[in-house]
């Protein structure tokens, strides 16, 4: 079984290995939330069983964006519970807009891109019952986790349209959910290279030089690591809006990005669209 290891009092990460994806589970007295809640409906089960390895609280659920593998174990996890009614889900206005209207639509998408090499993930995929966020966070939000406070803040555009980052102050853990990434680069599918890094730097202000920052994916980080990553997201934009500027080829300028000319491309690309009114 995959179990949660924890990184600070009271608070847990679970690096679940498909998609090297992260969980998080902040314990209060009598309550706990969870954030995010991975890909599928056995994924969500084996989730549940590491939770209550730990904790038998009821809980809350918070999906940090509408991508599925944080959020497509939300209908297992939600689930009524013996002496307690479904968990209440927070997400930011957009994620929740997104999974309501556009779901299905995203579902499929997202099972024709992985059942070439992964027809196992793709399947089950398709089996979910998507259940959206029902308690929305338009900038701030505070979340009371059994005398514990939790903010969830929608510091702007970046990954996707309606990123949520987790602050536990009492901890001095910060979730970041996909706004940073620690084994692998930046995803911009769906993303807003040109708003992203002063997400990002809006991100930093709620960081000190001992916070634990958990990534979408990957190992914690620290302040250190989230600069450098802001670092490169800012040449990232800067060159994309001087291509765009001189009208230089996509490729051209995706040679010269931060993160990889495959990645880039797709950064350039939207980062043109951006530019163009058409992202």
């Amino acid at each position: 079984m995959t179990r949660f290891a924890e990184v600070a009092p009271g608070v847990f990460v679970l690096r679940y290995p498909v998609l090297d994806v992260n969980v998080t589970l902040v314990v209060g007295d009598g309550a706990a939330l969870l954030v995010d809640t991975l890909s599928t409906d056995a994924q969500a089960r084996e989730l549940r069983d590491a939770v209550r390895a730990v904790t038998d609280a009821p809980l809350r659920i918070v999906n940090t964006h509408h991508h599925f593998d944080h959020c497509f174990g939300n209908e297992v996890l939600a689930a009524r519970t013996a002496g307690a009614g479904p968990a209440e889900i927070w997400g930011a206005e957009e994620a929740a807009r997104l999974l309501r209207e556009r779901g299905p639509a995203l579902q499929r998408e997202w099972y024709l891109e992985w059942l070439p090499t992964h027809p196992d993930l793709a399947e089950a995929l398709a089996a979910v019952r998507i259940r959206p966020p029902d308690r929305e966070v338009h900038q701030e939000s505070t979340v009371d986790c059994g005398g514990r406070t939790v903010v969830l803040r929608h510091l702007g555009r970046g990954h996707t349209a309606g990123d949520l980052v987790v602050q536990v102050p009492d901890a001095d853990v910060l979730v970041a959910g996909d706004l940073v990434e620690e084994s692998g680069p930046p995803m911009f599918g769906d993303a807003y290279p040109l708003e992203w890094p002063e997400t990002v730097a809006a991100l930093l202000r709620l960081v000190s030089g001992a916070t634990v920052v958990v990534p979408g994916h990957g190992a914690v980080v620290d302040r250190t690591y989230v600069a450098a990553q802001h670092q490169d997201l800012t040449a990232l934009e800067w060159l994309i809006r001087d291509g765009h500027y001189d009208g230089a080829p996509v490729s051209h300028v995706a040679a010269k990005a931060p993160f990889g000319p495959e990645v880039a491309t797709v950064a350039v690309e939207r980062g043109y669209a951006e530019m163009s009114g058409r992202a």
